[in-house]
């Protein structure tokens, strides 16, 4: 049995809309990741679809920032890229530690 997840905590729209971008071009920059196994084909195929979640975003802050949504609640967005297991995806993003030396 799954232990339960922790709820997430109240977003607005727009910034659930910022987290659900951010952690896909995470997930995107991880398959790129030359530092992480894999092969050219993967990669090229993630680094392609990076640049439209990319756009998607940027509109996602650009829709928080008219909207009158001009700070980050970095505490809260923490809190969400948690539960949505945000530190295991921004892994892959990052080097590898070294072995053997």
């Amino acid at each position: 049995m799954l232990p339960e997840l922790p709820p997430l905590p109240a977003l607005t729209r727009a910034e659930a809309e910022l987290i659900d971008r951010y952690l896909e071009v995470v997930d995107l920059l991880g398959r790129v990741n030359p530092a992480q196994p894999g092969d050219t084909y993967r990669s090229l195929r993630a680094a392609q679809a990076l640049v439209g979640k990319a756009v998607a975003l940027r509109d996602a802050l650009t829709l928080m920032h008219r909207r009158g949504e001009t700070e980050l609640h970095a505490e809260t967005l923490a809190r969400a890229l948690r539960v949505l297991d945000g530190e295991r995806r921004t892994a892959r993003v990052t080097l590898p530690p070294r072995t053997g030396r």
